[in-house]
């Protein structure tokens, strides 16, 4: 039996198309887990019996406290593989399939495939565009169906992965100390690393992310942003998301203290939007 487990926390219209998704895929073997963080009643129409979580959000996000709750749901229910899919995602007819083979061949490794960024304003009824359309980041692995390609635990990211219970608990879950956006992704990659489980990228498990606003660099997110990378440096003695916080230190919203790499907010400014 697998598990597919989503965290949401509005996004109601991105859940809708991916349980769309789910439904006309018509999976008997698949027991849905969604994970509210603070959100209200969630209809969860591609599966009767599907498990609805709610975890408390108390301001930030509890991204990683969520995406554990959903696991240890799941794992309860019998799951013999874990799959977590970002609320924006919409896994393609095959991704539950690679992942499953995937997992069969290699049951000890961490398992992540490719996502292509749809543009604003897809015809959402017309999934046959996607190839087209999709953007997918080029420094990550797209290996064709079948493959397997090893990857550094950098690479990690949390919109589309999967592993069995035994991997999941070798690993030891997420850290939920990091609280709103940033970090705890990362930071779980780090964690398979150190447990000596492999990342590898999966051909075929693809899916496509739906569009919303974003902002480059997330200023919204500045003080979850530093908040949890002080807590992923102390940790692991590496800055992550780096590029972000260079991002708010050119624009003066942070300063950045060379002697000892840590990146803080500027005491004399405040922003609305942070």
């Amino acid at each position: 039996m697998i598990a597919l487990i989503t965290a949401v926390a509005g996004r109601r219209l991105h859940l809708s198309r991916q349980e769309e998704w789910l439904r006309r895929q018509q999976r008997a073997d698949v027991v849905r887990v969604v994970v509210a963080m603070d959100d209200a009643p969630i209809q969860t129409p591609s599966a009767a019996d599907a498990t609805v979580l709610r975890v408390r959000a108390d301001g930030a996000l509890p991204l990683a406290a969520a995406r554990n709750a959903g696991a240890e749901a799941a794992i309860a229910a019998g799951a013999e593989l874990l799959v977590f899919l970002d609320v924006d995602c919409l896994p393609r007819p095959r991704l539950l399939d690679a992942y499953a083979d995937a997992a069969r061949e290699r049951p000890d490794a961490l398992l992540t495939g490719s996502v292509a960024y749809l543009p604003e304003g897809v015809d959402y009824a017309r999934p046959e565009t996607f190839e087209a359309l999709g953007t997918v980041h080029g420094f990550r692995p797209r290996p064709l169906p079948g493959i397997r390609e090893p990857a550094p635990h950098e690479l990690f990211w949390s919109l589309s992965f999967a592993c069995t219970p035994a991997t999941w608990q070798r690993i030891g879950g997420f850290d939920d100390g990091y609280r709103g956006y940033g970090g705890e992704d990362t930071d779980f990659g780090f964690a398979a690393r150190a447990a000596g489980v492999e990342l590898l990228f999966v051909g075929g498990a693809e899916a496509d992310h739906q569009h919303h606003p974003v902002s480059d660099p997330p200023i919204e997110h500045l003080d979850d942003i530093l908040r949890n990378a002080d807590r992923f440096a102390a940790k692991w003695g590496v800055v992550p998301m780096r590029g972000w916080l260079d991002a708010f230190a050119e624009l003066g919203l942070v300063a950045h203290d060379p002697d000892t790499d840590r990146y803080a907010r500027r005491p004399d400014l405040r922003t609305d939007a942070a």
